[in-house]
């Protein structure tokens, strides 16, 4: 009998996170989500077989945690860093200083130590030609970067690039691709003004969906010929 593959995926528990854990269950995989704060989406992934383990990403001590629980798996075929948090660079030097620090290490520091600290599991998951997998949740302000979301923008930009490292010290057995959104789903707290004006520099005139996002990230499991790939999600936003 084949031996179930395992997919860990950060921020699983709600919004992409989770339709992109939902959509890997529905392709046979064994889940693991980790998350912040448990939601009735997490509860409805358990139900369907999904394990989860609770860490708070911006601190050093859980991310160390969740790794040496996760490096204990017998394997692991698919990773996916898609925690993230966004928010605006705030003024003064000492709030700035502690949202930049925040932000990388959610964005950037956490999924880079998880990429090293589950490399074993993912090694012994992959062959030469099925390799396991990695994929990082970027942004397309990693090209093109929004001034108010400095730290963010960078954060993201780190990610990115620490994409295309593991891509080549983790071939050809494990394979590390990013996917780029752009508008895929506003928040509650958006306003009509700030939807609008990010519509109307879409190409595309519309939000994607988490479904956009999901349809790449499937397109990266199946396609074992693709690594060190930064593939934009955006309608065209990017060059508007």
């Amino acid at each position: 009998m084949a031996t179930q593959q395992v997919a860990v995926v950060t921020g699983g528990g709600r919004r992409l996170g989770h339709d992109t854990s939902q959509a890997l269950i529905d392709r046979g995989y064994h889940v693991i989500v980790v998350y912040r704060t448990r939601t009735a989406e997490l509860e409805q992934l358990e139900a369907q077989g999904a394990r989860s383990f609770q860490a708070d990403l911006a601190n050093p001590a859980d991310v160390d945690a969740l790794i040496g629980t996760l490096s204990r798996e017998e394997r692991i075929d698919l990773l996916v860093n898609n925690a993230s948090e966004f928010t605006p660079d705030p003024e003064g030097h000492e709030a700035l200083a502690e949202a930049t620090m925040r932000l990388y290490q959610i964005n950037a520091a956490a999924p880079i130590l998880l990429m090293a600290g589950l490399s074993d599991a993912l090694l012994r998951a992959g062959t030469d030609l099925a390799p396991s997998l990695i994929v990082n949740i970027t942004d397309i302000f990693t090209e093109k970067p929004n001034p108010r979301f400095a730290s963010y923008c960078a954060s993201k930009a780190a990610l990115s690039n620490a994409t295309l490292s593991y891509a080549r010290s983790l071939a050809p057995r494990v394979r590390v691709n990013a996917i780029m959104p752009g508008p895929i789903r506003f928040l509650p707290d958006h306003t009509d003004e700030q939807r609008d004006s990010v519509i109307s520099e879409t190409l595309l005139a519309r939000e994607g969906g988490f479904e956009a996002v999901v349809t790449q990230l499937l397109a990266m499991v199946d396609n074992h010929f693709m690594t060190g790939a930064l593939v934009p999600v955006d309608g065209g936003r990017r060059l508007a």
